[in-house]
């Protein structure tokens, strides 16, 4: 099933946040459907940095065709604003696609971007985005790869603009909206409420964010068709990293840790290295 057909079903898809093959790898195990590549995860974990706009598109592209080699669930990636204008967009169309991604997210903030629930943030004309999201569709090779089209609008230039902006980014190819950050319940329902059945709807859920952590069922029956936890993972590692670290320098060994933690064995059965040395085995001469 294509996630264009997926996104058809009634039935939510919950998409979680991961950023390399180790994290796609535990979400497919855990019986995701679909994942999505979070920016600023990949900022957060691979640049120790905030969500500034500091990662680079061929950084993204690269970590997306290594979860591509892992995992064969079709991937949402952040394409933030297309890095540059509706040529820069339309080269980040082509090389995400290469790179494996079944859909690419894209945003009418400046550039350099910013997380959606950091504040200050900065937009872009609506129709010089409108011309990014139409040049997207020209460029893709598969009808098959969607353009998720974000509007940051709400923080910046209010609610009305922000379903102004999705109508504009809908009307130029986008095969899904994704308005960010509403800030209460209200908006949330306004949203579904004025799109309903016109297009897929995205809702994003980011613990301390602006926008009230909704569940998925809830987030269902209100007519979202995704909901995306793009950095909770990133959020929950550190956490652990933190204590883990802690522990090692007060007490010089893991054991005070070891309830917390894979052993070398356990982590092994999780990737899966038994069954790769095998797979390995049948064509070394080894085994026949």
């Amino acid at each position: 099933m294509t996630l264009r057909e997926r996104l058809a079903a009634k039935e939510i898809l919950v998409a979680p946040g991961i950023y390399d093959g180790l994290t796609a790898a535990l979400a497919s195990q855990a019986g995701f459907e679909a994942l999505y590549l979070s920016g600023a995860a990949v900022a957060y974990t691979r640049l120790g940095r905030p969500d500034i706009g500091l990662t680079t598109a061929s950084e993204m592209a690269d970590t997306m065709a290594l979860i591509a080699d892992r995992v064969g669930l079709p991937v949402i990636i952040d394409a933030d604003t297309g890095f540059g204008n509706a040529l820069n967009a339309q080269r980040t169309m082509r090389t995400y696609e290469r790179a494996g991604a079944a859909a690419l997210q894209i945003e009418d903030q400046t550039y350099p971007k910013r997380c959606g629930h950091l504040k200050d943030k900065a937009l872009i004309p609506a129709a010089e985005m409108a011309g990014k999201v139409a040049a997207m569709a020209d460029a893709r090779a598969s009808d098959e790869t969607l353009i998720i089209a974000r509007t940051d609008a709400i923080a910046v230039e209010g609610f009305s603009a922000a379903i102004d902006r999705a109508e504009m980014y809908l009307e130029a190819g986008a095969d899904a909206l994704f308005v960010e950050a509403p800030q209460d319940r209200a908006q949330l329902e306004a949203i579904t409420a004025h799109f309903a059945g016109r297009a897929p709807l995205l809702a994003n859920m980011v613990e301390g964010g602006a926008t009230p952590i909704t569940g998925a069922d809830d987030l269902e029956r209100l007519g979202y068709s995704i909901v995306i936890f793009p950095g909770g993972i990133v959020r929950a590692l550190a956490r652990t990293a933190q204590d883990y670290y802690q522990s090692l320098r007060q007490n010089g060994s893991n054991r005070p840790f070891a309830e917390r933690m894979f052993d070398f064995n356990g982590l092994n059965e999780v990737i899966g290295t038994d069954d790769m040395l095998a797979e390995g085995a049948r064509y070394d001469g080894s085994k026949r």
